[in-house]
Parts: structure tokens; sequence; C-alpha cells
């Protein structure tokens, strides 16, 4: 299967939310079972999926899935991973752009809302399925959530101390913005009435009140 055939049976939301789906960063055959092991994940949860769902979703025999994963929890913890790796890396670089921190925390919102709108079933998996990775697993997805959220509140701790927001705890104003964005996988589809970019518009402005913002 070319990635052009891939692109076109499955949606482009989870290529979009699996950086190196379609880079040829992964054997063809590897980028396909991650493809078919989100759509089944999706459609029936990860415990009412057997591996042999995925195999025959990707065109493939059960036991040339193993060739590549030695499991549907590593498909899993692969999509997870990525998913949360991609999500740190669109927070690091909004929260590291010049500027006041209320347009870097409105940049932030925009992309994250937008991100987890546009690619809402690869979300809904990796913020919704945490407790079936392996413990080892857990806890690497687990820093990455760390970091994301200690990196929302750095900006938020910034825009306090210039006095451009204001909020009684960090911590807890921290965990809200992202809560706001994660879930918007939960319920956003292809029939929402906002696009994705309309959304993180609208959160954006949301949130710099939400902060207190000035100005």
């Amino acid at each position: 299967m070319t990635d052009q055939a891939a692109a076109d049976l499955w949606p482009m939301e989870h290529a979009g939310a699996l950086p190196g789906v379609h880079a040829g960063e992964r054997p063809e055959a590897a980028r396909r079972l991650l493809l078919a092991a989100v759509d089944s994940f999706a459609r029936r949860g990860y415990h009412a999926t057997t591996t042999r769902d995925i195999a025959t979703a990707a065109g493939m025999s059960p036991a040339a899935l193993y060739i590549h994963y030695p499991s549907k929890a590593a498909l899993l913890s692969e999509i997870s991973r990525t998913g949360h790796q991609a999500t740190l890396d669109l927070v690091e670089n909004a929260a590291g752009t010049a500027g006041a921190p209320a347009d870097r925390m409105r940049r932030l919102v925009e992309d994250f809302t937008c991100w987890h709108a546009r690619g809402h079933t690869v979300g809904r998996i990796v913020n919704h399925e945490l407790l079936a990775l392996p413990e080892e697993d857990f806890a690497v997805v687990a820093e990455l959530r760390r970091r994301i959220e200690e990196t929302v509140r750095r900006l938020i701790d910034d825009g306090v101390a210039d006095g451009s927001f204001d909020v009684p705890d960090v911590r807890t104003a921290a965990r809200a913005v992202t809560s706001l964005g994660i879930d918007v996988s939960r319920w956003y589809s292809e029939r929402s009435s906002e696009s994705p970019e309309e959304l993180g518009r609208r959160y954006g402005v949301l949130v710099l009140r939400m902060l207190g913002a000035t100005g």
C-alpha cells in the first residue's frame, strides 16, 4: 500500500496526530498497522479489540502483526507516546515564541485545541486509554503529560509575574487550560459546526478571560 493509498483509506486526522506515519520513518506495514490500530481502538475500545481485528483492518494476517509489534499493547504504547510527544512539541513551540505571555498563551491554546479537534480520534485514544498501558510505558507517557502541564504552568507564571494574568492558583489554572483542550477530542467530530481553527480561536479568547488577562 502506498502512502497515498493509506491516506485515502484512513482519515487524515490519524496521520496528522502520529508524526512519521506517512513520513517514511517506519516500514510501510508498520504504518498500516498503526493506522489500523487507531481505527480499531476508536471503534471498539482497546480491550474489545483483538490483534486479529487490527491485522485484518490493515490487510494483513495476524501472524504478520507480530513481525512489527509483539502485542496490541505495544501498538497502544506507540500511539500514546507519539501522540503525547507531538502535543508536547506543539505546546513547547507555542510557549517558546517571542511575545507577551498573553500572546503566547493565545497561540498555545489555539494550537492545542486545534490539534485535539483535528486529531480527535487519536486524542480520545491517547487520553482515555491510559490505564491500559503497560506500567513502563505508562510512566513514559505520564512524564510527557507532566511536561505539558509544566510548560503551561510556567507560561501562566510569566503572566502573573508581569501582571497580565490574575489567577488564585497557577497549578489549578494550568490543569484547567489543558483539560479544556483535551476534552475537545471527546466530543468533536467531522459534523461539528466549527472548524478546528475556529474552535481554537474561540478557546483562546475563553482561556485568556479565565486567566484574568488584562489589556
